[in-house]
């Protein structure tokens, strides 16, 4: 009931949240292996999963992990995966196969267990190809086997070299968090097994000749659509049509075939076809094509080749001709695994019989992923460029600060099932933030600054031994220690101080209000001053000296972090939040996704930082106080050096409190952009419709300036309820003014 309320209220915040571009709410984009060609399989709740792991968010009813929400919009919730359930002897169903597969009498009895991970080399890598390097590399791991690392080139005029560099140091990256016990010693995760589709484009086209030669493919003459009408299908699932070309002598196919390899063809004139069932109820089956023609350069075989596989017939023998044994792939690929079952009976020269099996991709709330988006983004200079860390591609959250381990811990919350579910995002940042919490260092780091005179302090000081972590001790490890200097000026952030606070805000305010320093003494505001414009520009406190190292007794001032303004630092911080604001599922006519950029994807703070970040290395967490959990930006070890850094997650209680309260833990510029979006959209009702509209459902009357008169029940309110209700409505009344005149 707790998670169930729980996720109405945040589905209730949907709007709101999407407005100032967090992660609630949005389309659900797929995210794809290479080889996921066909329409996806409706999302089922799924049913199994991996046994729990220590320190890993439990992935309860509604398929996040507990947190809490406030705030109310309208929008209506949306319904949460399930959780997948652990089996009873914590193995998902791939490992009971393989175990099943490799005992006695059992098909890889005595034969060494082989996954393979299978990339095409157009594009960079994304956090959906991360579940797939895991899983591939992990049962290897676990069975003692081997994964081969394979590209699946065989296109030629889509695949580069860059792609090939950057999806080897990718996978290099992600495997760091299954500690591959070929890797502890400089190897890689495939260690001598790299391979390429076009290192058996020889081996393929004698397959293919093979079948040929047993009246099992031909060559088809048929147009590009003439092919396409005939297969049939479609919404009234029509037959297919035999090609009249169908029944070529063997002898006139394999001349063809020599003559389509020897260029005397033009492209997508000819088409070599297997000879299957043009009735098949599986559209796959339907003499699906072999091979075409392409006078394109490939990056490894050069022009040698003028005709080129397809992947569903590469895929299956390029398994055989290494030695798979268990050709693991997404869901999306189960109706094309009669079509890999049939090219490896029939081939009367294959190698070896792998068998495929599938299990269900990653999918997450609100990713785009899309190749030509993606590239489109760039080009348009709408992002940094491929590893910019509002990307889900892997290089996007590497360089954000995600680590493998955390990327694990994602996949493995998610679990290995074979039916398809949706991830919400809030789930993915519960992950991450369970992996940064124990490693990432304390430091103090003030994002909006706001200066504060300490009237009454005039010397300086040092706060010594304070911890990385909360848990260590100074004294028995010194090299975890720090100290922090103190000075009669210092900032705090600027939310940090009300002129006009809302009910239950508990900091500087007015005159005489105290807040205690984080590791420091407690002061008391004295004065403010502001510029010209009536800006607050600085804050005038005294100080308790008292109240260093201790809270006073006789009260509780809530604790806030500062960085003392005479030795910190300088630096960039970003924000990151969602790429993307909510789209609709079927995109309105003249709408495009690049209409739906988020504005305050990427906040770009000016903050005051700690002077020990100054030796900030790269491999380095951090969590700054009350503001999240930060990694340094490559920028940091370029040159000119520039201190930045980036917002990996929000602090759990800030990731679902993003209304300006008094409780502290909210991210700063969050809260300040909570605030104006909800002064900018209050201040355009007139008084009269003030509480007809905010709060209409508590009243039944009002008077002829828009005060509640009378409760919903219809009784008449008391007068102290009126005399509150009229306050609230003299500030609508101001604001509304204020906007008019503006």
């Amino acid at each position: 009931v707790q998670i169930a309320q729980r996720w109405h209220r945040l589905a209730m915040n949907a709007g709101y949240l999407a407005h100032i571009g967090l992660p609630y709410g949005g389309t659900v984009v797929q995210l794809t292996l290479p080889e996921e060609v066909a329409a996806p399989k409706a999302a089922v709740k799924s049913s199994s999963a991996p046994a729990e792991k220590a320190g890993a968010p439990k992935a309860k009813a509604g398929g996040v992990p507990k947190a809490k929400a406030e705030g109310a919009a309208k929008a209506a919730p949306k319904a949460a995966p399930a959780a997948p359930e652990v089996p009873g002897d914590g193995k998902n169903f791939l490992e009971k196969w393989i175990e099943g597969e490799i005992a006695k009498g059992g098909r890889c009895h005595g034969k060494k267990v082989m996954t393979r991970f299978p990339p095409e080399p157009n594009g960079y890598l994304h956090i959906g190809h991360a579940k797939s390097i895991l899983t591939n590399f992990g049962l290897a791991q676990k069975f003692d086997g081997q994964c081969n690392l394979r590209f699946d080139d065989t296109n030629p005029e889509t695949e580069e070299v860059e792609y090939v560099e950057s999806i080897k140091d990718d996978v290099c990256w992600i495997t760091q968090a299954l500690n591959l016990e070929q890797c502890k010693n400089g190897g890689k995760p495939w260690r001598d097994s790299l391979f390429f589709a076009s290192d058996y484009f020889e081996q393929m086209h004698a397959f293919a000749v093979d079948l040929i030669k047993k009246g099992k493919a031909y060559v088809d003459s048929q147009t590009p659509e003439e092919v396409q009408k005939h297969r049939g299908g479609g919404e009234k699932n029509l037959p297919g049509v035999d090609s009249p070309y169908r029944n070529r002598s063997v002898e006139e196919n394999l001349r063809l075939f020599a003559e389509m390899q020897e260029g005397k063809h033009e492209e997508g004139s000819l088409l070599l076809r297997a000879k299957i069932d043009m009735q098949h109820p599986n559209m796959n089956m339907r003499d699906p094509p072999m091979y075409r023609i392409r006078f394109a350069s490939h990056h490894r075989s050069g022009d040698r080749w003028k005709v080129y596989p397809i992947y569903d017939f590469a895929h299956g023998n390029e398994d055989a001709i290494e030695g798979v044994t268990h050709s693991i792939c997404t869901l999306e690929f189960e109706n094309h695994r009669a079509l890999y079952d049939w090219f490896i009976a029939n081939t009367s020269i294959i190698p070896s019989k792998p068998m495929q099996k599938e299990f269900a991709r990653l999918e997450v709330e609100g990713a785009v992923t899309s190749k030509r988006k993606l590239l489109r983004l760039v080009k348009e200079k709408k992002v940094t460029g491929w590893d910019d860390p509002r990307l889900l591609t892997v290089r996007g959250i590497r360089r954000r600060g995600v680590r493998p381990e955390g990327i694990k811990l994602m996949c493995d919350t998610v679990g290995v099932t074979d039916r398809n579910s949706v991830q919400p995002w809030e789930l993915v940042e519960e992950c991450f933030r369970a992996d940064l919490e124990p490693i990432s260092k304390r430091r103090l780091a003030v994002l909006d600054p706001l200066e504060v005179e300490i009237i009454d302090y005039k010397k300086e000081e040092t706060i010594d031994g304070l911890t990385d972590l909360p848990e260590q001790d100074a004294k028995a490890n010194p090299g975890c220690a720090r100290g922090i200097s103190f000075s009669s000026k210092i900032f705090i952030d600027r939310s940090d101080y009300q002129e006009n606070p809302p009910e239950g805000y508990f900091r500087l305010s007015k005159i005489g209000s105290e807040v205690k320093l984080r590791y420091c003494y407690v002061i008391k505001l004295t004065e403010v001053v502001k510029d010209k414009a009536g800006n607050v520009i600085k804050l005038r406190c005294s100080h308790d000296p008292a109240t260093r190292d201790v809270m006073p007794a006789d009260r509780k001032p809530k604790v806030i972090h500062w960085v003392n303004g005479k030795d910190c630092l300088d630096a960039e911080v970003r924000l990151i939040n969602m790429l993307f604001l909510s789209m609709p599922d079927k995109m309105p006519e003249g709408k495009d996704f690049m209409d739906y950029l988020n504005p305050e994807s990427w906040v770009i703070c000016k903050a005051k930082v700690e002077k020990a970040l100054d030796s900030c290395k790269q491999e380095d967490r951090f969590q700054f106080e009350r503001c999240g959990y930060f990694a340094p930006d490559y920028a940091c070890f370029e040159k000119p050096r520039k201190l930045v850094f980036n917002r990996v997650v929000p602090l759990k209680e800030s990731s679902d409190k993003k209304k300006l309260e008094g409780k502290g833990s909210a991210s700063r510029k969050d809260a300040q952009a909570a605030a104006a979006a909800e002064k900018e959209r209050l201040q355009k009702i007139p008084p009269t419709e003030f509480f007809k509209s905010e709060r209409g459902s508590e009243f039944s009357a009002y008077d002829e300036t828009g005060l509640p008169t009378h409760a919903a029940d219809g009784s008449p309110l008391p007068k102290s309820a009126i005399k509150k209700l009229a306050k609230d409505l003299e500030k609508q009344a101001k604001l509304y003014e204020a906007f008019q005149k503006s």
